[in-house]
């Protein structure tokens, strides 16, 4: 089946490419502009619209029905950041038979203190979002000299990259046992012995640093517990640049929480959506590598939808332009995660895209109006 796109604005990752043609045949992009010439077994009218790399959530927790959900707003691939074996062995099957559901990448089972987070959100969800058959016990760390066997069962169990929680439980008002730096830095250096990517759960500037003494390669959200406009975090956002590390944003994981919402074990609390916004404000300034990512849960934020809020609010109030943003939602994805296969529009990648009506370009509000999504080429039913 060879379907041309015509006539649509292109925003290949990177850059706007004007108006042009775009051929998928064969699960992939056959052509793009003048080479898209030729025979067409079927024409989609693209005019007035942008079409663009399907987008990349860089932070979820797939749950049953995330997947579908994530597709009917254009998130073609979640980046799972901790899924409970059974459950990750049911989504991974999902997504590579069938073409109705997002991609999916999984850090598996993460590495934490024995009772640290998310422990304890796993005992408050088993029973609801959370089937009790499939709940185990999880593999827990405290002696840095298990690190290298720590990571050789994450391997073994299909774990696309290693997250570390460093987390002592200030950001939630708790008391949580939290990873010594010394586990932290054995974790990542036998991450990385074995090849994988190395991604720390730290939500305090202080947790922060501790993931960036491990040598970790990114971090899941940006630190919420310094005041706006703080030299500290301007501190902070120039180490994160200088050790090359990327920052996943999840704005709309600390407004939900900060508007009351209830986070992934059902319970309100304080949030600290204000100092989130600061710290993004003085990544972005420094030139920090930003992914857009939500950590969707079945709860706040949501899978698809919360994706396009998060890009509203990097937009305003983090200061990207669109353009940025939704580079930050597609290329700076899958160059960090190693997805070489996705998140542009060019010859040979895969034919995972969107296209909406209007320019995202100019204003990202225009994802909500979804046209078609095509996922390995194939088109979804609206």
């Amino acid at each position: 089946m060879r379907t041309r796109i015509h006539g649509a604005r292109l925003f290949d990752g990177e850059h706007i490419r004007g108006i042009t043609d775009v051929v998928v045949e064969d699960g992939v992009v056959a052509a793009v502009g003048t080479e898209a010439g030729g025979r067409a077994d079927a024409e989609v009218d693209g005019r007035g619209g942008t079409l663009l790399p399907g987008l990349i959530d860089a932070h979820t927790h797939v749950f049953d029905g995330s997947l579908a959900e994530a597709l009917r707003y254009g998130i073609t691939t979640e980046i799972d950041m901790f899924c409970l074996p059974r459950p990750l062995a049911r989504h991974r099957r999902l997504a590579a038979d069938r073409d109705d559901v997002a991609d999916l990448r999984s850090a598996g089972t993460i590495a934490t203190a024995p009772g640290g987070h998310p422990t304890q959100l796993i005992a408050a969800l088993t029973g609801t979002v959370l089937d009790p058959d499939d709940v185990t016990e999880i593999d827990t760390v405290t002696d840095p000299a298990r690190a290298p066997g720590f990571v050789a069962a994450r391997l073994a169990e299909g774990s696309d990259f290693l997250k570390v929680v460093i987390d002592d439980g200030t950001a939630h008002g708790t008391d949580l046992p939290a990873m010594t730096p010394e586990a932290a830095t054995a974790l990542t250096a036998a991450a990385h012995d074995a090849g994988l990517r190395v991604v720390a759960h730290a939500i305090t500037a202080s947790e922060a640093a501790i993931a960036l003494d491990a040598g970790v390669d990114g971090l899941a959200h940006v630190w919420a517990d310094v005041p706006p406009e703080d030299p500290a975090s301007r501190r902070l956002a120039r180490r994160v640049r200088e050790q090359g590390v990327f920052v996943v944003t999840t704005l709309a994981y600390f407004e939900a929480i900060d508007g009351g919402q209830p986070d992934t074990a059902g319970c309100a609390h304080p949030g600290h959506y204000a100092n989130a916004v600061g710290a993004l404000r003085a990544l972005h300034r420094a030139g920090v590598p930003l992914l857009a990512g939500t950590d969707a849960t079945p709860f706040a934020p949501s899978h698809g939808s919360g994706l396009h809020r998060e890009l509203a609010l990097l937009t305003g109030a983090g200061g990207l332009r669109a353009e940025e943003a939704l580079a930050a939602a597609t290329s700076a994805v899958a160059d960090r995660f190693g997805l070489g296969d996705r998140g542009r529009v060019a010859p040979g990648l895969r034919a995972d895209l969107l296209l909406v009506d209007g320019d995202p370009t100019r204003d990202v509000s225009a994802l909500e109006n979804v046209t078609a999504v095509w996922r390995r080429g194939v088109r979804q039913p609206r």
